[in-house]
């Protein structure tokens, strides 16, 4: 018996790349958290075009189908960008890593990174030196460092017992939360809304945040005419710790 049907259009929407094309440029991986509904995979898909078409780079959509659909020929939102379909949504980390493994990408997109084993697909990835872009659900920053199963995306977090010395002179506890290692994604961008977005270095604002501070961040929005206005040096808004 059919209780409910969900039926999902994906959009293709030429220019939503302009929030990030600077970005692009570094070769740096970036991670786009948000919400249901707020447009991650829409702009997955103009950014795989862009580095396929544009960049000239051997890009690998690695997804469950929402990026290029599930047809024999991938959508043309994704321009000439290569295409390996996941049969199993629990497949998706073996996937990733064949794909690095046996085609050479220069960039890797992923969408809906959920898994633990996807978490460290990510790392591996990244540590072979290839560009990733990829999106998680949650609404902050916060919502990744405190989640045991994607914080790796960001460092990951670990107890570190201080000395009697070294915490007086920061005048802290002695059993304080550092992070880890080096994010896999050393940008993420928090997607508030359709058009306005705040953008992360993520190693220095998961070391503020884990110090009880305020990270600088860059607030990216488009204006009354629809052009892209980047606010710099912005003190972060969200939620501490």
């Amino acid at each position: 018996m059919v209780v409910g049907l969900t039926c999902r259009v994906g959009r293709a929407v030429n220019g939503h790349v302009d929030m990030v094309r600077d970005l692009l440029n570094y070769k740096e991986s970036i991670l786009f958290l948000g919400r249901p509904g707020v447009g991650k995979t829409t702009v997955m898909r103009e950014i795989a075009r862009v580095l396929a078409d544009e960049f000239q780079k051997r890009v690998i959509v690695d997804t469950s189908n929402e990026i290029g659909g599930d047809g024999d020929i991938p959508h043309a939102a994704i321009g000439g960008a290569r295409r390996m379909q996941v049969p199993e949504p629990s497949m998706q980390h073996r996937v990733m890593i064949e794909a690095v493994e046996n085609h050479m990408p220069e960039v890797v997109i992923v969408d809906e990174i959920g898994t633990e084993a996807e978490a460290q697909a990510c790392r591996s990835i990244a540590e072979r030196g290839v560009m990733l872009i990829g999106t998680a659900h949650g609404e902050r920053l916060a919502n990744i460092i405190k989640n045991p199963v994607l914080s790796d995306l960001v460092g990951g977090v670990e107890t570190v017992t201080l000395g009697d010395e070294e915490a007086r002179a920061r005048r802290t506890q002695k059993s304080i939360l550092e992070r880890k290692a080096p994010p896999t994604f050393p940008f993420l961008i928090e997607m508030r809304e359709r058009h306005y977005w705040v953008t992360h270095r993520t190693e220095r604002s998961v070391d503020m945040l884990l110090h009880g501070k305020k990270p600088l961040v860059e607030v990216r929005k488009r204006d009354n005419e629809f052009e892209v206005v980047i606010e710099r040096w912005a003190t972060y808004d969200g939620d501490g710790l």
